[in-house]
This record gives structure tokens, C-alpha cells and sequence, in this order.
């Protein structure tokens, strides 16, 4: 068995289609379906049910896929550690965020340490941050909610209060709390279902009897102040979304626990290079010091 068969097999299992497999990998479609079935021959069981150009994993593929991963995010490991070893200064850590807003402040304090790592930051579902933590294609995560599976460590690191922003002049713009009930005859602009935060304020806002009106719903957390500002809508906005710039009124909530627990999550197995637990290390450092500045 050689490692060019489990890449291409990775891919395919994938993608499930030879023509698209075979474009990613830049080979052609001829010579991938010979690495696949020299694949299969030498493990002595098919791996794919074959239908035209698709192709899907059977019940061996499906199996055999689980240790081609692991064997793969095995070596993934020994690559990074020893890149390491040789040059500890350097390197680029791979993020993934389905929270953004603490993100710019918790990077400009770890550049003040580590001035010459990179960093690529992708923002995901949560199924799909789970997919790339396994696959060791992400260092950490920083999600909310938080993500529970196999191999996989996550930390509650904040608990944020999400707030009801008003434009200025809105009939509650002189009040610093509001309760739920109130407003049950508003207009919302907010992010899709399927966002935490979203799911979070719909869930509580039912159990209060009523389900929030949204006459935008978008996916672009950060856009939604602006909306707010224009007065298109009133928004429910995380405590640590929220800007003093804009000309708009920051409510608590009255009487109902409308929060969202901040994760920061890693694979167990994962091998952790000296700049990412300096990371890490910030990270925590940030949430402890933004816990005591909100008591």
C-alpha cells in the first residue's frame, strides 16, 4: 500500500465523483481510477459502490475511511512537529471561528509575542470545524456553542450576555434593560437559523410566548449593527459584538438567562507546537482578564 493510494482515496471518499476528484488532485481521471482500483486490489474488498462517474463509500470504504484518516493526520502531526523542531520561530497556525468578534484583539496581543507567525483564520459551521479538527487540518477552534466528540477537548472560556440593540431614538433607546415580552411586536434583523446565537434567542423568546419577527435574516453576524443603525430592525448582539462607536443603545435582558458560552476547542491527539500553546496561553489570558472587567 502506498501513501498516493490513501490521498487519492481520501479525496474521492470525499468528493464522491472521479471527475471532481481528479481535478483537486491535478491528475487525470484515467490514472486516478487505476490508483483506486490497485487500491482495492491490494485490500482484497471493493470500496466503492460504483454509479457512472459517482462514487460511494460501501460498507469496507466506510470502515477502511477511518483509518486512512487517522494514519494520514499521524503523519500530518509528524510533519508539523518536526517543522517545529527545526524553525519554532516561524510557521502559520490554522484557526476556525464560528465567533469572530473577540478574534482581532486576542490575535494583536499574541503578534505583540510571537510577531513572526501567521495566522489563516476560516470561519465555519460547527459540523464543519469538527470535520477539519479530525482530518488535523485546524489547530483551534473558537466556537459558540460549544462542540462535544470523540478526541476532542473543549474549554468554556466566556460566558456572553447577549443584549438588544436599538437605534437611537427608538421608543426604548432611554432604557437600560427590557424584558422579552416587550418585544413581541418588534421587527429583528438577524443571522440564520443554525447560528448559535440565533438559535439561543429564538429558543428562549418561545418559551416566553412569542417568535421573533425578522425582516432580515443573513449571514454576516457583523453587518447586523449597521442594520440596526439604519433602523431597519432592533437586533439581539453578543455582549462582546458590541461597538461604542455606533449610534446605537445596548438593553440587558430582564429576568431571563440569554447568554452564549464561548468555546475554544482542539483535537486531543493533535500534536501542539511551542508557538500554538503560546497561543493557547493567550487565548485564556484574554477570557480570564474580559471575565473580571465584566463582573
Amino acid at each position: 500500500m502506498e501513501l498516493l493510494q490513501l490521498q487519492y482515496f481520501l479525496t474521492v471518499a470525499r468528493l464522491e465523483h472521479v471527475t471532481e476528484a481528479a481535478r483537486s488532485l491535478h491528475v487525470t481521471q484515467s490514472s486516478l481510477s487505476k490508483t483506486i482500483q490497485r487500491l482495492e486490489e491490494d485490500l482484497g474488498v471493493p470500496l466503492f459502490d460504483r454509479i457512472g462517474r459517482k462514487l460511494r463509500l460501501n460498507a469496507f470504504g466506510s470502515r477502511f475511511l477511518l483509518r486512512a484518516e487517522r494514519a494520514m493526520f499521524e503523519l500530518e502531526q509528524g510533519k508539523q512537529e518536526l517543522s517545529d523542531l527545526s524553525s519554532p520561530e516561524l510557521g502559520t497556525l490554522e484557526l476556525a471561528v464560528t465567533t469572530a468578534s473577540t478574534l482581532p484583539n486576542i490575535l494583536r496581543e499574541f503578534r505583540k509575542k510571537q510577531p513572526n507567525i501567521q495566522f489563516h483564520v476560516q470561519m465555519l459551521t460547527t459540523q464543519e470545524m469538527v470535520t477539519l479538527l479530525h482530518r488535523g487540518e485546524v489547530d483551534f477552534c473558537l466556537s459558540s456553542p460549544p462542540i462535544e466528540g470523540d478526541d476532542i477537548e473543549c474549554r468554556i472560556v466566556f460566558i456572553d450576555p447577549i443584549l438588544v440593540a436599538v437605534p437611537e431614538g427608538h421608543w426604548l433607546g432611554d432604557r437600560s434593560s427590557v424584558s422579552l415580552t416587550e418585544l413581541r411586536d418588534e421587527w429583528f434583523v438577524g443571522v440564520k437559523r443554525g447560528y448559535g446565537t440565533r438559535d439561543i434567542v429564538d429558543s428562549v423568546c418561545k418559551s416566553v410566548g412569542f417568535v421573533p419577527k425578522y425582516v432580515y435574516e443573513g449571514d454576516e453576524p457583523a453587518r447586523l449593527s449597521t442594520l440596526v443603525e439604519a433602523e431597519i430592525g432592533i437586533a439581539f448582539i453578543p455582549g462582546t459584538a458590541r461597538n461604542s462607536r455606533e449610534r446605537i443603545k445596548y438593553l440587558q435582558v430582564e429576568n431571563q438567562e440569554l447568554v452564549r458560552e464561548i468555546a475554544f476547542v482542539w483535537h486531543r491527539s493533535r500534536y501542539i507546537s511551542r508557538a500554538a500553546l503560546e497561543f493557547r496561553e493567550t487565548v485564556f489570558d484574554y477570557f480570564r482578564k474580559l471575565s473580571k472587567q465584566t463582573m
